[in-house]
């Protein structure tokens, strides 16, 4: 692991979604088989791709770089390691005899691969100074950060992620959506240490009303989940913690906040775009061999709509329950 790891941080390719730990966290949370490939010459390693199995009667039989991320495909040093890890992949993908190969490319590598032209990413420089960062926030989303600072609001970086997953499950359940089990944000915590950390917002009388758990890796910043109290929009909370969290990776001498995947003319596409950050397209692409067309298993799928409208009416105690017996197969 540490070889892997080493290599992942020095290859300009590589995302923190190639770390290593990952193959922990697939394996003992989720309980499915991953298959981490790497070429190497005697000069050492010169390519990975880590990759997991995700088997399910509901959401078909996937190899996926990497399930549960954003970022992943190969890593390499040049086209040939690239090349000869894209090829063991799909020996893999039909021994397994799986029903599509998935991976989660930030560049196009196959244009003649289905692609998934669904997502997005925003990512913007960090600037030198704090004032900097400011103004270069567009004028009505500045001043929804000085709403919030306003109203009298704090941050905090939290041990544990039992504030954060209490925020997190109760707004993923109001979106109509499962949430993963809260060992998984312990897990993070224990596998990645100090580069996976919880900031929380609370409100002037202690209470949190917003909470965002984010990955460090290398010069940047990737907040990857979050969550807010029904409170948090009147106090712009969710404003508030999003500067929050560019203000101490300011002062950390971090250089790039990354916001991370959104699908296209959703809510959060927009909130991204209003702090002036343009959107970069993904290009998840596809080798299929038991099906016709690129899977859509996601919430924007019409065929999910009666289940998002009923999971929203559940009590969070039985989503909390029975969400992770889900979501585990989604990836």
């Amino acid at each position: 692991m540490a070889r892997w790891d080493d290599f992942v941080l020095a290859c300009g390719q590589a995302t923190f979604f190639h770390r290593a730990g990952w193959q922990v966290l697939i394996r003992e949370v989720f309980r499915h088989d991953t298959y981490f490939l790497f070429a190497e010459s005697a000069a050492g390693i010169r390519g990975v791709l880590p990759l997991g199995h995700v088997k399910s009667r509901l959401f078909g039989n996937a190899l996926t770089s990497l399930p549960f991320s954003v970022y992943g495909g190969v890593a390499a040093l040049d086209e040939h390691a690239a090349a000869a890890l894209e090829q063991e992949a799909e020996r893999l993908a039909e021994r397994l005899g799986v029903d599509h190969l998935e991976l989660r490319n930030v560049q196009r590598r196959h244009t003649d691969w289905p692609m998934q032209d669904l997502y997005v990413t925003f990512r913007k420089p960090i600037e030198a100074t704090e004032e900097a960062n400011l103004l270069a926030i567009p004028r009505k989303q500045r001043a929804m950060v000085r709403k919030g600072i306003k109203n009298g609001l704090t941050s905090h970086i939290d041990e544990a992620a039992d504030r954060f997953f209490e925020l997190y499950a109760d707004n993923v359940r109001r979106h109509g959506t499962p949430a993963l089990p809260k060992t998984y944000f312990a897990a993070l915590r224990r596998v990645f240490g100090n580069d996976c950390e919880v900031l929380t917002v609370c409100a002037p009388d202690g209470r949190p009303v917003s909470s965002v758990l984010s990955f460090y890796f290398r010069d940047e910043v990737l907040p990857y989940y979050a969550g807010d109290a029904e409170a948090a929009r009147e106090l712009a909370a969710n404003d508030f913690k999003y500067w929050e969290l560019m203000r101490r990776a300011c002062a950390r001498g971090l250089k790039v906040f990354d916001y991370g995947r959104s699908k296209q003319n959703t809510g959060s596409y927009a909130f991204k775009k209003n702090w002036g950050v343009e959107p970069t397209p993904l290009h998840y692409e596809y080798r299929l061999y038991k099906r016709d067309s690129v899977p859509q298993n996601n919430p924007s799928n019409a065929k999910y709509r009666l289940l998002i409208a009923t999971w929203r009416r559940m009590p969070i105690q039985l989503t909390n329950w029975l969400g992770p017996k889900i979501v585990r197969n989604l990836g």
